[in-house]
């Protein structure tokens, strides 16, 4: 069984190839701010869409980039509501018309 033992090499992620004639991806190097006054870089491939915010490696929180270019805002829809909907349906009069359908139901005792 001892033979069988991997000797003078270690696991993980150490290669035995040879490395020379590799040629890299082109790459740059964007560099983030964090609110707590840390500062890091993250490698990126050179046709990568590059994010805004990245989280800081330190502490958690959210870095922003330090060439300050920031997100587009994304348009936003206003929340509908219950009424809104309601009101999409119905009109007022017809709204006044069951309140006061309703309303004689529930004082005649019904």
């Amino acid at each position: 069984m001892a033979d069988r033992a991997l000797r003078g090499s270690g696991l993980g992620s150490k290669s035995n190839a040879d490395p020379s004639g590799i040629e890299l991806a082109p790459r740059q190097d964007v560099g983030f701010d964090c609110p707590r006054d840390h500062h890091f870089t993250v490698v990126f491939a050179e046709e990568a869409e590059l994010p805004t915010e990245w989280e800081c490696p330190r502490c958690g929180a959210v870095a922003r980039r330090s060439d300050g270019v920031v997100a587009e805002a994304k348009e936003t829809k206003p929340v509908r509501t219950h009424w809104d909907m309601l009101r999409e349906r119905r009109s007022l009069e017809e709204l006044e018309e069951l309140l006061a359908e309703r309303l004689g139901e529930i004082r005649s005792g019904r």
